[in-house]
């Protein structure tokens, strides 16, 4: 269910979107570099110069596509990210006419 449950003290960062394989900002991290957490006010910084993640970013490639079909498939081409709900972009409900339920008998 994507809790972490029992899995850390104290914080824990589970989701950061959009993410590094679409280009998020996690693509941009390298190892060394300082990431800041302020809880209370509620961000999260990569402390590195804004010419340094300039750089990174024109350098910056996407990962090869790894399928061309099937779930794997479907599942790069349609899910959303984990701030809106890491569900399949289909699946919204926001537009077309409710399905009604079955008659049961």
């Amino acid at each position: 269910d994507a809790r972490m449950s029992g899995t850390s003290y104290g914080a824990c960062i589970l989701h950061v979107a959009p993410e590094s394989w679409i280009g998020g900002p996690l693509a941009l991290v390298r190892n060394g570099d300082r990431i800041s957490l302020d809880v209370a006010a509620r961000t999260i910084n990569l402390d590195v110069p804004e010419a340094e993640l300039a750089k990174r970013r024109a350098e910056w490639q996407a990962p090869e596509k790894r399928y061309e079909r099937g779930y794997g498939w479907m599942f790069t081409k349609h899910i959303k990210q984990a701030n809106e709900g890491c569900d399949f972009d289909f699946l919204e409900t926001g537009f077309g006419k409710p399905v009604d339920e079955p008659s049961i008998y």
